[in-house]
């Protein structure tokens, strides 16, 4: 990748703090209440009489709304402007949290927990806002940016794993519901900063023509990006599934339940660190190589946890690792697709990688609940995710981070 020249780093190393700023907390927000979801299963089921394949046929609807509905909002934010898709996000998600705090049968946890606030994520997620970024940030800053958005992301996780159990302690699971909705109101408030569409941004790009029809076209006959599709599975398969379930492992085996607030905090604090550090890592090498390392660092991760004696200390250690692995796939990825073909699409484009991400979740979080009823176990789930994290490892080995060949424009 050309270094750019000192007039050009002069005229773009102004960052806008303020778009970054709103944009994180955003990615905090959003994050934040869909990431707490393993801590209302064992409550409500105690309450409800569901089983484990009802709330987990939940979070997989919501995590296949979430994929589906990423390439649709994307290409809506990048048509029609980021901070309308950003106020659905809130409305959606606040209304699919009220409906499953009052949920009296399967269908309405489904509709309110799985398809609602499935769509609210997908309107207010990574894809959309770290769109945005691009548009506003230098191409040579946009991997360290990329990587301050999904570290807010991770915030999101780290503070409210211990929010949502003690407002459950508190005042129970269906209320705790209610006041998680009313805080995705602030969605749209903290979206005004980043007003615009895919021609706006000081950094839109000037190849600006190109149609959805013809972008979809021409990212699907790219090999680098199918692979990068291909593998971003395996990151929603993973991180799902350990999302939806881990609190109910780690009671299944055992261990005290205040580990798993434990687990899940360490895991958002750490990912902080490691989005941070994957911003900065893969500014300045191999997007390729590096998330060939973090996939294969899952699959060690977790098959050394299953190995080893399980204690609230292996459970600490495992949350730490898989904390510093856990969404540093997101800035190398987002960043491909930008160098791939720039940023007038970004929105569709990066959602439909994200859109394989979370048909990986759908079946991460899904698997879980079906065979734990069948077999008693998550071991299979486990072992999978273990297989599944090679596999990645050897796909994203031939990606090659560049531009796509494209015709002159006069």
């Amino acid at each position: 990748m050309s270094a750019a020249t000192p007039a050009a780093k002069h005229s773009t190393d102004h960052l806008p703090w303020l778009i970054i700023a709103a944009g994180s907390m955003i990615a905090m927000l959003t994050f934040g209440p869909r990431s707490a979801m393993g801590f209302f299963q064992l409550p409500m089921l105690a309450d409800t009489g569901w089983d484990r394949t009802t709330f987990g046929l939940a979070m997989a609807i919501q995590n296949l709304f979430w994929g589906l509905g990423q390439p649709f909002f994307g290409a809506l934010a990048d048509k029609f402007g980021t901070w309308r898709m950003l106020a659905l996000s809130g409305l959606l998600y606040s209304s699919g949290l009220f409906i499953m705090a009052f949920a009296s049968a399967p269908i309405w946890l489904h509709v309110g927990g799985g398809v609602l606030v499935g769509l609210g994520v997908a309107s207010g997620s990574f894809g959309i806002v770290l769109s945005a970024f691009a548009r506003n940030v230098a191409p040579h800053h946009r991997s360290f940016i990329f990587g301050i958005g999904t570290a807010a992301g991770s915030a999101g996780m780290f503070l409210f794993a211990p929010l949502s159990q003690g407002l459950i302690s508190a005042y129970g699971w269906s209320d705790s519901l209610v006041y998680l909705g009313f805080l995705m109101l602030l969605v749209p408030l903290f979206a005004i900063p980043l007003r615009g569409n895919a021609m706006s941004g000081r950094h839109s790009e000037a190849l600006s023509k190109q149609t959805v029809g013809e972008a979809i076209k021409e990212a699907f006959g790219h090999r680098s990006y199918l692979l990068l599709v291909s593998g971003f599975f395996v990151c929603g398969y993973q991180v799902a599934f350990i999302t939806a379930h881990f609190p109910a492992y780690l009671g299944d085996i055992g261990i005290d339940a205040r580990y798993a607030v434990i687990a899940l905090a360490l895991i958002g604090f750490f990912n902080i660190i490691g989005s941070l550090s994957a911003g900065f890592i893969s500014q300045r090498y191999s997007k390729p190589y590096f998330l060939v390392w973090i996939y294969l660092g899952r699959s060690i991760a977790v098959a050394a946890f299953l190995l080893l004696p399980q204690s609230p200390t292996s459970v600490v250690i495992f949350a730490i690792v898989m904390g510093l692995l856990w969404l540093s796939t997101v800035p190398p990825t987002n960043a491909l697709v930008a160098i791939m073909f720039g940023t007038r699409h970004l929105g569709l484009l990066g959602g439909i990688v994200f859109l394989s991400h979370q048909v990986g979740s759908f079946l991460g979080v899904w698997m879980g609940g079906y065979l734990y009823d069948r077999l008693g176990s998550y071991d299979p789930v486990w072992w999978l995710g273990i297989a599944l994290g090679v596999f990645a490892a050897i796909v994203h080995w031939p990606i090659e981070e560049r531009g796509v060949a494209r015709p002159a424009v006069a």
